[in-house]
């Protein structure tokens, strides 16, 4: 039912088509007994992903993302009930059809936490953060050994040595200025990061958009979206965690820091946010604001710093 999707233009004219995607979400929904349960897009998320009615989840990988199905399929049973918070329980994964692949998984209550951030009281944001930093402590101290033959990217030096060559031309497509552009050879080259760090578990993406909340208490009930994750060092997942749950404030990356149980300098934090292979420094630049001082290293402190 869904036709085969390997290029930029297949996935422009399959995925984005809801009058494509959907017979053949209710297709598979049929193969999987789940037969007339209302189907609900999710409007976010770079993959097609359903509500089967209240209690499923569906998402669905066409063959050029297919490799990021097994990956969820295999992250999320790996976890399963080792998080201080739920993460979906997968009820079916496998192939589809036409090079698809699929995760059917367990439906998490709660509301996205940053649709909600703006109402949440600052204490109870500050104890958020706080039940964010320990998840990610038990997150990190997961031996990622069964997951090695399905998780990237082996070689962490060679990867970061990959994306030193990349960054620049990465963050020139998406539009960074000269200004800024000139500062990343030598800013990377004076930053030291580790080639052989201890191997973590990471999510990759630690982004408000990514955990649910209870706001009757305001109480964290969940986190997902796992086929972005990696196996690297721990100091990785702390980009998402500046960039998008704290946002560049000090106190809540304090707060964070203090429940993960260390914290790491600012100037390692902003390596890997221009190393990150979904980096967008321009993006950044406008949803958290310019130092006064234009330079990396007053970015990092202005970003990352917990005082």
């Amino acid at each position: 039912m869904l036709p085969p999707v390997e290029t930029n233009e297949e996935w422009d004219a399959v995925v984005l088509d809801e009058t494509v995607m959907r017979p053949g979400a209710e297709d598979l929904c049929a193969r999987l007994g789940l037969a007339g349960e209302p189907l609900t897009r999710f409007p976010e998320g770079s993959q097609p992903v359903y509500a089967v009615g209240d209690e499923h989840v569906l998402k669905l990988f066409p063959g050029a993302a297919a490799r990021d199905g097994v990956t969820e399929g295999r992250v999320l049973s790996h976890l399963q009930g080792r998080l201080p918070m739920e993460t979906p329980r997968v009820r079916e994964a496998g192939a589809y059809e036409n090079g698809w692949r699929y995760v059917l998984m367990s439906r998490l209550r709660g509301e996205n936490l940053a649709h909600a951030w703006d109402r949440v009281p600052q204490a109870d944001r500050e104890r958020l953060v706080a039940e964010i930093g320990e998840a990610l402590a038990v997150l990190h101290s997961l031996d990622p050994g069964p997951l090695a033959d399905v998780l990237g990217p082996g070689d962490w030096g060679a990867f970061v040595d990959r994306r030193r060559d990349e960054t620049v031309e990465q963050q020139r497509g998406h539009g960074l200025s000269a200004e800024w552009l000139e500062q990343i050879p030598e800013f990377l080259a004076s930053t030291p990061l580790p080639r052989d760090p201890h191997r973590s578990l990471l999510h990759t993406e630690v982004m408000r958009q990514h955990f649910l909340v209870d706001p009757d208490g305001w109480r964290l009930t969940g986190l997902f979206d796992f086929e972005p994750a990696m196996i690297g060092d721990r100091a990785y997942d702390f980009v998402g965690v500046g960039v998008f749950v704290t946002r560049g404030e000090p106190g809540l990356l304090a707060r964070l820091t203090g429940a993960y149980g260390r914290t790491f300098e600012p100037d390692r934090l902003l390596a890997y946010t221009l190393l990150h292979v979904y980096s967008n420094l321009p993006w950044y630049l406008r949803e958290l604001g310019t130092p006064e001082k234009r330079t990396l290293s007053s970015l990092a402190e202005e970003w990352f710093a917990t005082a």
